[in-house]
């Protein structure tokens, strides 16, 4: 039974590692962008918070942007936002 349970083991923890490095790209236009309250909403109606700390580039309605973001509970939260040229 033991020599069962170390390497199921091992392997749920390898499986579930890798989900919480993965980080989802979305491409988009800026719809709206609050730097007072830290969020971006694109024109598909997706919400995105930026992370705490976070220098976003100056951001106006219509630009195209990429998002790289991560889910917390319900919200999205941006980690990079790049602005396509």
């Amino acid at each position: 039974m033991r020599t069962l349970l170390i390497p199921a083991a091992a392997a749920a923890i390898l499986a579930t590692s890798s989900l919480v490095f993965a980080a989802t790209q979305t491409n988009g236009t800026v719809k709206s962008y609050d730097s007072h309250a830290m969020t971006l909403t694109l024109a598909d109606g997706s919400s995105y918070t930026l992370k705490k700390g976070m220098k976003a580039p100056a951001l106006k309605a219509g630009e195209k942007v990429t998002v790289s973001w991560d889910m917390s509970g319900s919200k999205k939260i941006a980690d990079k936002i790049t602005v396509a040229k």
